[in-house]
């Protein structure tokens, strides 16, 4: 019984001291710079708001925040990247819509996005736009429905190849009309968003962060917004579900994410300085620029961006195998 005692006392002690030690550490970090990893090139929507969140959580954590961009593999080789890291608050990554779809879309995925990582919060949510080229002949959505319809063979949608956003949007465009396009890849938005201003190809779906000027500037045809409500950097235009393809909704959102084991305190102060560069009118005035809106508050602590995580997986998981396309 003695040593019962004596055993139970030492494993006490060191859960007290394992847990002092973190205490300790989580209010001393960050004591060097931070790096939030990018799966996209500089310059691209997901940096933007990367860059902009960094320089507000600099203010607050008193360490920089540097964005670093590990591209390739349709956004997969940062997440890779991350989840191996040294869990010890130093290595986060910021992600989009690519962390539901990747599951479906590569079949010989190196990391579960749901279990192989900590889960700070959900940032920014940016909508969709679908456009067309300015000469084609629908006015609007509900002329563009059946105009798809009857001229689906000579119709072309572009996007910025296999598992981007624009695929995926495009890809539930087509199944909400029940039609099949010639989608024609390209190495990114930008190159896309062009072929559709030159008018080599007939329809795009693509991010606020890229098309809103051009909207306002009238060189392409605007259909809609893919929420359920109006946003406030385009008020006047409808949204896909006011033109009759009911239940339609595609955002593009926003997550940071650390390594299994980082310590609770850490994700904690971590995600602190997180939400409150989100409240930061700078952000605030630099997403709504761009069409984004800061993410629910629901949705910006752990547990409710590893809930909508899930669901999201699920969500993109049919459509991705019901439209049989797959990465590998």
């Amino acid at each position: 019984m003695p040593f019962q005692r004596r055993t139970f006392t030492l494993a006490t002690i060191a859960a007290s001291l394992t847990l002092a030690a973190g205490i300790a550490n989580a209010q001393s970090y960050p004591a060097k710079p931070v790096s939030l990893v990018v799966p996209f090139s500089a310059g691209g929507p997901t940096d933007i708001v990367a860059r902009t969140l960094a320089a507000g959580m600099t203010k607050t954590l008193g360490q920089s925040v540097v964005v670093e961009n590990k591209t390739g593999a349709g956004g997969t080789i940062a997440p890779s990247y991350v989840s191996k890291a040294a869990p010890d608050g130093y290595t986060f990554l910021i992600h989009h819509n690519g962390m539901a779809t990747a599951p479906a879309l590569y079949r010989k995925l190196a990391y579960n996005p749901v279990t192989d990582f900590e889960h700070v919060g959900n940032v920014v949510d940016v909508p969709m736009t679908l456009l067309g080229r300015k000469d084609l002949p629908p006015k609007n959505t509900a002329e563009l429905v059946p105009f798809v319809k009857a001229n689906a063979a000579k119709l072309n949608l572009a996007n910025a190849g296999l598992g981007a956003v624009s695929h995926l949007c495009g890809t539930l465009f087509q199944q909400a009309l029940g039609v099949t396009l010639t989608t024609v890849p390209f190495q990114g938005t930008g190159p896309a968003l062009n072929a559709l201003l030159g008018g080599q190809v007939d329809l795009l779906c693509d991010q606020t962060t890229n098309t809103v000027p051009h909207i306002k500037a009238g060189t392409v045809k605007m259909y809609g917004v893919t929420t359920k409500q109006r946003i406030k950097a385009l008020p006047d235009a409808p949204t896909l579900n006011e033109g009759g393809i009911k239940d339609f909704e595609v955002i593009v959102w926003h997550g940071v994410y650390a390594p299994k084991g980082t310590p609770a305190a850490v994700i904690e102060k971590f995600g602190d300085a997180m939400r409150t560069a989100m409240k930061d009118p700078a952000f605030v005035s630099r997403m709504a620029d761009l069409g984004g809106e800061i993410a629910p508050e629901s949705r910006q602590t752990p547990e409710g961006q590893r809930a909508w995580l899930t669901s999201e997986v699920q969500k993109w998981g049919t459509a991705i195998r019901a439209a049989g396309q797959f990465a590998d």
